[in-house]
């Protein structure tokens, strides 16, 4: 196939044309592009998933991913680092959040991907960012992973006090293997319930915790009000640093949202799907964790929530649920398995696009007979018996260190999707940036404004010595991955491999 370009030259892409960067994309027709993207970079036609995930699995996977236990279990923390203000910390993440999602979707609806954003990694920034990305995505869900085990061990003590945290932990992890080994349907219906549980819980905490602000239900009649958004210190007790501080957790928080853009290669219509649920899932997440903070901080002063009891519990005990402690936990534990059960999926098929890409070893990239990527699944939980490992040894602050060190992967992920997404619009034509299916709102702008809320986050973590453990094991993560590249020549095995992979960002 010829592909004309402005300066007269013809390029056949074959396996032996010359090297052209994405820079002259702008040059091509849509269609031409098209090809160029799936023929040259991502190696697109050699996912051999299978497209089981229906629009409601999307949907509910969307949210799912991004209600964990940082909600339920992290939000009285927080809310020591910011006051009132985390709501607003909240807030600023949710509006980040979104743009990252419509970066992501903008990109992702033209080319479908399982690979997703480290696909797009490698046509637009090269093979050392596109390995870069796809093992610090692996290792960003493994150690949130390990997180979620550890929130099962630390809740199943509700019931079982002398119980190991260990022993819950490694049956979690073993049910949800055996869950994503199976079929990818499966692991649809599963996140869907799970999920599911989630949802009509913090509905249900809004409802009643709004008929106790605005009608005293549950507190003999009288109306709570919300003024203790105000009252104790004012709404932003530790100033703007206190927000800063917080948005560690907000980014915890919401990681694992980007999941949307892995779904796309097995969606039985992606365009659909994707487009769908990245518009509601914005306004979803806004309701359920600024609206449950609001809540909660209207019902209880910010400086009056214990560390250790969710303030869920309080709000339906104080309403008058029965067993409301007992029902929590299990939302909980629900809550954690769902995170958990997504994690495998997004690993397995993380590694399944490293290895098609040469990025990791060979073995990662066959499937299974129900074209399942069972070797990246089987050695994702292998590493997650680290978190079991670390359940039995340190039970009492793996899952703040786990969290600090999942917030600085995210923050990588995003700030790259932001800037993947910076050069793919850079590179089209304004007509043909009119023809997108998908459009980012706010181009450039949002792109800026996503580094500077990182900048923030930064500032944050380095003020928190909780956090600090993120900043520390971030360069050495980093500086590992590229030695490894180094060492074992894989961008120079890339270019042998395909010479028309760019090599420059």
């Amino acid at each position: 196939m010829d592909i004309l370009i402005d300066f007269g030259a013809a390029v056949t892409l074959t396996e032996k044309a010359t090297v052209f960067l994405p820079a002259f994309l702008f040059l091509f027709s849509e269609k031409q592009r098209s090809v160029y993207m799936e023929t040259v970079n991502l190696h697109l036609k050699q996912e051999n998933l299978k497209k089981d995930l229906k629009n409601r699995h999307i949907q509910l996977i969307a949210i799912g991913g991004v209600i964990g236990v940082a909600l339920f279990m992290g939000s009285a923390s927080a809310s020591k680092m910011a006051g009132p203000a985390l709501a607003l910390a909240y807030a600023l993440g949710g509006v980040v959040m979104y743009f990252v999602l419509r970066a992501l979707g903008e990109v992702a609806v033209e080319h479908p991907v399982a690979a997703s954003f480290s696909g797009y990694a490698r046509a637009f920034c090269g093979p050392l960012a596109s390995f870069i990305t796809g093992w610090t995505y692996w290792y960003q869900w493994v150690v949130l992973a390990m997180c979620e085990i550890s929130a099962v061990g630390m809740y199943m003590k509700y019931w079982a006090p002398d119980l190991a945290q260990w022993i819950p932990a490694l049956i979690c992890l073993g049910v949800v293997l055996t869950v994503n080994l199976i079929a990818v349907k499966y692991f649809g219906e599963f996140e869907f319930w799970f999920a599911l549980i989630k949802v009509v819980t913090i509905i249900v905490m809004l409802l009643f915790g709004s008929a106790m602000i605005l009608f005293g239900t549950g507190n003999g009649g009288a109306p709570v009000g919300i003024s203790n958004l105000w009252t104790h210190g004012g709404f932003m007790p530790f100033g703007w640093l206190g927000v800063a501080k917080a948005l560690v957790m907000v980014v915890f928080a919401y990681s694992g949202v980007e999941l949307i853009g892995i779904t796309a290669g097995e969606a039985v219509d992606a365009e659909h799907s994707l487009k769908s649920a990245i518009d509601k899932v914005f306004w979803r997440v806004l309701i359920f964790y600024v609206g449950s903070i609001t809540v909660i901080l209207s019902i209880f002063p910010w400086d009056t929530l214990p560390k250790g009891i969710s303030p869920f519990v309080m709000v339906f005990e104080k309403i008058g649920i029965p067993y409301a402690a007992s029902i929590v936990n299990i939302v909980i534990l629900s809550s954690a398995a769902s995170c958990l059960n997504s994690g495998m999926y997004v690993c397995g098929r993380m590694l399944y696009g490293l290895a098609l890409r040469k990025e990791a070893p060979k073995f990662l990239g066959k499937l299974s007979k129900n074209q399942v990527p069972a070797n990246g699944i089987l050695v994702s939980a292998a590493v997650c018996l680290i978190g079991v490992y670390l359940n039995y040894t340190s039970p009492d602050n793996v899952f703040y260190y786990m969290s600090a060190i999942t917030t600085t992967g995210c923050m990588w992920t995003w700030s790259l999707i932001m800037y993947i997404q910076y050069k793919w619009r850079k590179s089209l034509s304004a007509e043909q940036v009119s023809s997108l299916k998908y459009r980012m709102p706010c181009y450039p702008y949002a792109n800026y404004g996503v580094i500077l809320f990182m900048a923030a986050v930064t500032l944050g973590m380095s003020y928190d010595h909780d956090n600090l453990v993120g900043l520390y094991v971030a360069p050495c993560w980093y500086g590992g991955l590229y030695a490894l590249y180094k060492w074992f020549n894989i961008g120079k095995a890339q270019t042998i491999a395909d010479p028309k992979v760019q090599t420059e960002w």
